[in-house]
């Protein structure tokens, strides 16, 4: 079909793509889906769409919220088809996001019939299905060579007790291979009784896998005759697949997603946005479901002529103090915008407070002189101390907020330093609502990595820490250790490594003690 197509007011049509959004781990979507999402105009979405994805769309998106369970409708399919119509004869390009694959179980056929009568482009993007995903991430193989070699998907949102049922039963009771049930939870001892009354043996082996490949995903297995009584006494409910087969036995030798350190903790991170990427992506890798609600965003410097005034003066310096990689990429930002390259820095020695801000400084070529073993401000001056070192002038780059400590320290030590302002904080407008409706919901760490985010958490929630002591604390160093106890925030759990990497290796630790003890 034309991307040129137009309608009566001669105005150019949009496109649909009907893309599969994956079973639910946002990681799960193709590389075409996730550029489909990025750059439409409009986005339709189903109630099982991860956020994390809705997230990649453009700020200036519209949205459209179509979510559909069995008592929850909120958009009939007959609306819906006439919202992703109406969108495109706007003119917009639409991104259909749907769970699992449009086209299986998905009524991606139904909306593309209305698309074509409609003369809208459309194209559809496959994406993974939970009826072989949710097996896959609860070890459970769909097909196995030597064990079985055929699939059959079927719809559990059909009466197996009606006349006129579409599902031939008497032959999938026949079938030796694995059989996939979705939509099927609130029936299921129905689906049970017309497969075992039809052959099925009761001990053939089943599994429940609910909320596949999320954080959430429970697995429960069993012999078929008993597997809707132990979902049951388990707490299962929808959305749920039942995998029947001989397959399912090998969840105790195969299991794998659910089965990683972390899986089932809640981990509340107040990183910035900008720099919580690596943090968010290890605990996510132990399996932790991470909810990334940044108390400070990292934005520009608000006036940034003190620092380009100090750049292009920075021969008069021999020493730059850095203590944030925030601070680093600030420097470099004006840097570039100014037209000075990091030959100018080649006489200066640089400090920084630790390895994250050492690394971000390597990333723009340039290697620290001075680490101290214990990354503070304090700890700078003790090892200038040590090591006879007085700085005569020190340019300091810091942010709005920072702290006193270093700069009053190096005018003790007899050094001239001039503080410039770097980079910006700012809080996001959001963050406080979603993370007292997270809190509510349970959470067993919080991370914080500054004091300001511990400062900022507290302001969002109203100036209570009652909330954030629900949850385990885990702070990066004595500084912000400092300041969560000056505002009442229990100080639980204290990374030995003031890194990112010392938080993550604090939680496995309380973690693996707390399961030993238990």
């Amino acid at each position: 079909m034309s991307n040129t197509t137009q309608n009566e007011g001669n105005t150019p049509v949009g496109k649909v793509l009907l893309v599969g959004a994956g079973p639910g781990d946002p990681g799960l979507i193709t590389v075409k889906g996730l550029e489909s999402l990025r750059t439409a105009d409009a986005v339709v979405f189903d109630r099982l769409a991860s956020p994390k994805l809705l997230a990649q769309a453009r700020p200036e998106a519209e949205l459209y919220d179509a979510g559909k369970g069995r008592d929850d409708h909120r958009m009939t399919q007959s609306e819906i088809n006439e919202l992703i119509v109406e969108l495109a004869l706007r003119g917009l390009n639409v991104c259909r996001l749907k769970g699992g694959d449009p086209f299986v179980f998905g009524r991606g056929g139904e909306e593309a019939l209305e698309l074509s009568a409609a003369g809208v482009p459309w194209e559809v993007v496959p994406g993974i299905s939970s009826t072989i995903a949710a097996p896959a991430y609860a070890g459970i193989p769909v097909t196995q060579r030597g064990m079985s070699t055929s699939l059959t998907i079927v719809t559990g949102s059909e009466d197996p007790n009606k006349p006129d049922s579409t599902i031939n039963w008497d032959a999938l009771a026949g079938l030796t291979g694995n059989l996939v049930f979705v939509m099927g939870w609130k029936g299921m001892n129905d689906i049970v009784a017309a497969l075992t009354s039809r052959g099925v043996p009761t001990d053939r082996p089943a599994a429940l896998v609910q909320w596949g490949t999320t954080p959430k995903q429970r697995v429960v297995t069993g012999p078929i005759g008993e597997i809707v009584a132990r979902g049951v006494e388990a707490g299962i409910g929808a959305p749920v697949s039942l995998v029947i087969g001989e397959v399912a036995g090998l969840r105790d030798a195969m299991a794998w997603f659910d089965t990683r350190p972390l899986f089932g903790k809640r981990v509340l991170v107040t990183r910035a946005r900008s720099q919580a990427s690596k943090l968010v992506a290890q605990l996510e890798n132990l399996g932790a479901e991470v909810l990334e609600y940044p108390t400070i965003e990292i934005v520009p410097v608000r006036d940034p002529a003190p620092l380009d005034e100090a750049l292009r003066n920075v021969s008069k310096y021999d020493w730059m103090m850095l203590t944030s990689s925030n601070a680093v990429r600030g420097i470099a930002a004006r840097m570039k915008s100014l037209g000075i390259d990091s030959r100018s820095l080649a006489h200066l020695n640089f400090g920084v407070n630790g390895p994250s801000t050492a690394r971000a400084l390597a990333e723009i070529g340039i290697n620290a002189d001075a680490i101290p073993d214990q990354y503070l401000a304090s700890a700078m001056v003790e090892l200038l101390k040590t090591d006879g070192i007085t700085p005569k002038n020190v340019l300091f780059p810091r942010s709005e907020i920072g702290r006193e400590t270093l700069a009053s320290g190096l005018r003790k030590l007899g050094s001239n330093v001039d503080e410039v302002v770097a980079y910006s904080t700012e809080s996001p407008n959001d963050t406080g609502d979603l993370a007292r409706a997270a809190y509510e919901e349970g959470i067993d760490f919080t991370t914080f990595t500054s004091s300001s985010t511990v400062r900022n958490l507290i302001d969002l929630l109203g100036g209570s820490p009652d909330l954030i002591n629900t949850s385990k604390t885990v702070i990066i160093g004595p500084i912000t250790a400092d300041t969560a106890k000056e505002l009442n925030v229990n100080n639980d759990i204290e990374a030995e490594e003031q890194s990112i990497t010392g938080i993550v290796k604090a939680i496995l630790a309380h973690v693996t003690a707390s399961e030993k003890q238990g």
